[in-house]
């Protein structure tokens, strides 16, 4: 089992796939994605893994299976990892995080950055389907998903709020000096 759990919050277009990046090459950690079981569904259905696929498949089997059906695959996932250091990736419901919120090896990092840079960091990245030639409207349209409408509270939770609205150097010196704090140093 890990000695640390890190769950990472935000809304699309934060950063949270640059921070568990980071965690990752930087701490050596275990990076689990809710967005991986996903696309892997969707990749073994032969369905395009565009942003409403995800969104649909995440409510149909939540739907299914209860609204913590996904958490606790990842829960499992982060309980055997053989890593000092996991981290949660995509955290959008408070049941998400509902077993790991009372241990005391858990923290949930809130990422956050305003909508205009999200969008262009978004586009930029081209990530999913659409992603590259949608459209501001699109965007702000997609914010109100019901896998999204969650967030906001789950990140009322986070133990740390990190500004992710300037550089990635800026992004590496807030995740350094936060894992300090945690007294989780670097490989």
């Amino acid at each position: 089992m890990p000695k640390h759990i890190i769950g990472l919050v935000g809304l699309a277009g934060c950063g949270k796939g640059a921070v568990a990046e980071m965690l990752k090459t930087t701490y050596d950690a275990d990076v689990f994605r809710f967005s991986t079981i996903l696309s892997d569904i969707l990749k073994r259905l032969a369905i395009e893994k565009s942003r409403d696929n995800l969104i649909t498949a995440s409510v149909a089997l939540r739907k299914a299976f209860g609204e913590d059906a996904l958490s606790y695959a990842i829960e499992c996932d982060a309980f055997a990892s053989k890593k000092n250091l996991v981290v949660i990736d995509g955290v959008r419901r408070v049941e998400d995080i509902a077993a790991l919120e009372p241990l005391d090896i858990f923290q949930l990092i809130h990422i956050s950055v305003p909508t205009e840079i999200r969008y262009e960091r978004m586009k930029k990245r081209g990530e999913k389907v659409g992603e590259s030639t949608m459209t501001y409207a699109q965007f702000l349209s997609e914010e109100k998903a019901p896998t999204e409408m969650t967030i906001p509270e789950v990140a009322a939770r986070a133990s740390k709020t990190i500004d992710n609205a300037g550089s990635t150097e800026s992004l590496h010196k807030h995740i350094t000096e936060y894992m300090a704090e945690l007294g989780i140093a670097p490989l």
